[in-house]
């Protein structure tokens, strides 16, 4: 006689009775540590609306993701930046190399930032590694997609209102402007080529079609955790057949 439903496997527990780590307290230790060194250097080098851009966002959700052993805090920290991080280390690849793409990694040559400071931005590197691997532990959840539009959204329009436009002239030239770029991927001046409420609009609606949902399908698709679906059973992603 087949069972009613299917029942997910339990997750192993020790002899205590506590569900066993999916993520080794070394790993946690190490990126809490760099988040503890990298929080009051960029807090004093760029002031806090530094912590407005995506990628810095996704890091310190990352370690939160890390320690919670969060599926759904890691998912939305890898939809939001795995694409936009491979375009930040060719920008990165291409200043190195004595060429400019889009301009997005200047202030990492720049000498009036401190070599320190701009080092530990080297984080942009390996966090898209970081957060595949978490994810190979966690599973990917379906509804990072959403919570990450919501939260880039928030961002956006916090940087759009609140923040110093592209061109402006700070007493503090380490504060940044043009947070993710609402103003256009030039910091000496906004975009002309198009109404500005109507770019900000634009940007978030390409960002959703060219980046969130390409890498939410993707890695839906690697790393989905198979789940209960009334009485029928959800086939595992490819990665997780290959276990």
């Amino acid at each position: 006689m087949k069972p009613a439903a299917t029942v997910r496997q339990a997750r192993p527990v020790t002899a205590g009775g506590k569900p066993v780590a999916k993520i080794s307290l070394a790993a946690k230790l190490a990126v809490t540590a760099f988040l503890a060194v990298l929080l009051p250097v960029y807090l004093h080098t760029y002031g806090p609306t530094n912590f407005l851009w995506f990628c810095d966002a996704a890091l310190i959700l990352t370690v939160a993701g890390m320690w919670l052993e969060n599926s759904l805090l890691i998912s939305l920290c890898a939809v939001g930046i795995l694409l936009p991080q491979c375009v930040w280390l060719a920008d990165f690849g291409g200043h190195l190399l004595g060429f400019h793409l889009l301009g997005l990694t200047g202030y990492m040559f720049d000498p009036h930032i401190p070599l320190f400071t701009r080092g530990l931005s080297l984080f942009h590197g390996w966090l898209p590694i970081l957060l595949v691997w978490l994810l190979f532990r966690l599973g990917y959840d379906k509804r990072a997609l959403w919570a990450w539009s919501g939260l880039a959204t928030g961002l956006v329009l916090v940087c759009y209102f609140f923040t110093p436009p592209a061109g402006a002239h700070l007493a503090d030239p380490n504060i940044p402007v043009n947070l993710n770029y609402v103003y256009g991927f030039n910091d000496q001046q906004p975009q002309h080529w198009l109404n500005q409420n109507l770019y900000v609009v634009l940007l978030l609606g390409v960002l959703w079609l060219a980046a969130f949902l390409p890498t939410h399908l993707l890695l839906r698709r690697l790393f989905g955790r198979e789940t209960p679906h009334g009485n029928r059973k959800v086939p595992q992603p490819i990665l997780m057949q290959m276990k």
